[in-house]
């Protein structure tokens, strides 16, 4: 089995795969002062509340956007099975053209997920991304990477709202029934959830405009599923996007 990790600045998402198919999933909280031994200990119970034996993992591969965990994570699941994971980084194969300035600057989430674009999805496709950040990004036929788009994520922008105003409460991350709110929370959750949701329609346009109209949209991310849903696009939900496009590569590289 292959073990795949994606470290991200809010959560960390695991998947266990047993040829293409995941076996176990799990979600954790990024901890920035865990340290190895913290990381190992969690892993490990998980996998054995999962019923999974330390053993059968044959290897693993580690995508991370926050660089002081990296180090952590790979201790971690060197001390538990002996294996050195694959950190997704500059001179790692992934099969794509990147086609931005600087290759070297692409982060390893857009990376993984163009590649789990290209395996499980019609091309040209574009990506939609909500978590921490929302990010919209364009693989073509070719496997070329043209660029993404970057915005502060749906729970970003509400900490933001709610930070500065003393009378904006915390709210539920859900869209409201109505875009005109006739009360605090759903005139929030109009301008949180529906806001986003409009920037993502007027930017895929413009992408389209740009690039050419894709043959897929794609929506994943910890925050996917309260927004793609009130998005006026044709959009389908691929909640393992980057995980697959991580095994992927760990493929393509053994």
């Amino acid at each position: 089995m292959v073990l795949t990790l994606d470290i991200g600045n809010t959560n960390i998402n695991l998947g266990l795969f047993d040829d293409t198919k995941i076996t176990m999933r799990a979600r954790f909280s990024t901890q920035r002062d865990a340290t190895d031994d913290q990381y190992a200990v969690l892993l490990h119970t998980l996998f054995a509340m999962h019923g999974v034996s330390l053993g059968a993992i044959a290897g693993c591969v580690v995508s991370s956007v926050v660089p002081e965990l990296t180090t952590a994570l790979v201790e971690a699941v060197r001390t538990l099975t002996g294996k050195t994971p694959l950190v997704l980084s500059p001179g790692v194969r992934t099969g794509l053209n990147i086609l931005i300035d600087n290759p070297a600057q692409l982060g390893a989430d857009l990376a993984a997920g163009a590649v789990g674009a290209v395996q499980r999805h019609p091309l040209p496709a574009f990506v939609v991304d909500l978590g921490t950040a929302t990010k919209i990004y364009a693989v073509d036929e070719n496997r070329s990477f043209h660029g993404c788009m970057i915005a502060p994520g749906v729970q970003v922008s509400l900490q933001a709202l709610t930070s500065v105003s003393s009378l904006l409460p915390a709210i539920p991350l859900e869209a409201p029934k109505k875009a005109c709110g006739t009360n605090t929370v759903e005139s929030m959750q109009s301008g949180v959830v529906l806001g986003t949701a409009a920037m993502i329609d007027g930017l895929l346009d413009r992408f389209a405009e740009e690039l050419g109209a894709p043959k897929s949209i794609v929506a994943t991310g910890g925050l996917s599923k309260c927004v793609y849903p009130v998005c006026r696009h044709e959009i389908r939900h691929d909640a393992d996007l980057i995980l697959h496009g991580l095994k992927t590569i760990y493929d393509k590289n053994n």
